[in-house]
């Protein structure tokens, strides 16, 4: 597969990296594999720092693979308890609720950074898109 197809959506995470947050380059090199999944290790050729694949999603630092940790966030979106997620994923009660807890973390931090970079009141930006569903909804 060309380069630039597999490796397109990632970046180097070291702030410090001349190419930190450049996407497409040909800077990144994948060095292998790890775990059950078989997520990619990739490592920056400008600054030699290592990443994972997963680096940037929320289920960075789970041991669950994504698949399974999207079905439990589905289960629990329909309202189901985390006993109940659990019985349907076929996990542990207590690694649904890790689940949950990675998942609410990684949406606070992709907010807070949205609302600090746009500068706008969350308030308002939940009105908003509160707003344009209904829009949407009527259409």
């Amino acid at each position: 597969m060309p380069y630039s197809l597999e490796f397109n959506g990632f970046f180097c995470p070291n702030r410090i990296c001349p190419d930190y947050g450049k996407r497409g380059l040909d800077n990144l090199a994948l060095t292998g594999r790890y775990g059950k999944g078989g997520v990619r290790l990739f490592k920056c050729k400008s600054c030699g720092k290592r990443f994972s694949e997963r680096r940037f999603s929320f289920c960075y630092g789970l041991h669950t693979n994504e698949g399974k940790a999207m079905e439990v966030l589905r289960c629990l979106f329909k309202g189901m308890s985390y006993r109940e997620a659990a019985d349907i994923s076929g996990i542990d009660k207590d690694t649904v609720n890790r689940i949950w807890k990675k998942f609410v973390s990684y949406c606070e931090e992709s907010m807070g950074a949205l609302v600090a970079e746009f500068n706008v009141n969350l308030e308002d930006l939940i009105t908003l898109l509160y707003m344009r569903g209904r829009k949407i909804e009527q259409r």
